[in-house]
């Protein structure tokens, strides 16, 4: 029996031990390809864990071959004493193209539009933080990213966690090939 559980605690998802933490925040970020924003996030001092998953649906169990009209997100589990909400929405902004309402980069449709999910002071932080980027922006093109209420984060398949981490060089292949980097660093120069 002791076997038994043991064997049900390794399988547990990564959020578990995550969550078991009360002294973390989360905040939940779509941007594309969660390959690439759970890379992006995974880097940042305070940043503990980013999780890939699909929220914004109505669908239960969503899956990559059949998510119904949930988006690609990653929730973000954070330190608020290292890093704050708002400066992970600053980190957030300069990691998407906010001007594309038809998807990210090589990656069309609605499954990897970008949006901000939130709830409580996060929706007004997150409000203020677009109204900041839209007068600061270097570029004519309206910031059209949505903040929508949060609606249940569901955990993407174990083959998409950590996949930068896991299969690097045909994840930076497929960075390259979406040129998602120079489509950057052209837009916020």
């Amino acid at each position: 029996m002791k076997y038994l559980l043991l064997i049900l605690l390794l399988n547990l998802p990564q959020t578990v031990a995550v969550k078991a933490n009360k002294k973390l925040d989360y905040a939940i970020l779509a941007g594309g390809c969660f390959w690439c924003v759970e890379a992006d996030f995974e880097k940042l001092d305070g940043v503990k864990e980013a999780i890939s998953g699909y929220t914004g649906g109505d669908m239960n169990y969503p899956t990559y071959r059949n998510h119904g009209k949930h988006i690609e997100a990653v929730k973000i589990y954070y330190d608020p004493k290292v890093i704050s909400y708002t400066e992970i929405l600053n980190h957030y902004w300069y990691n998407i193209d906010p001007t594309d309402s038809g998807g990210q980069f090589c990656d069309r449709g609605n499954s990897y539009k970008a949006a901000i999910f939130a709830d409580g002071n996060q929706l007004e932080i997150a409000r203020i933080s677009k109204e900041y980027i839209s007068k600061n922006k270097p570029f004519n093109a309206p910031v059209i990213v949505p903040i929508l209420k949060s609606k249940k984060f569901w955990v993407a398949e174990k083959y998409h966690q950590d996949y930068y981490k896991k299969n690097p060089i045909r994840y930076n292949y497929y960075r390259k090939g979406c040129r998602r980097d120079a489509i950057l660093k052209r837009l916020w120069k």
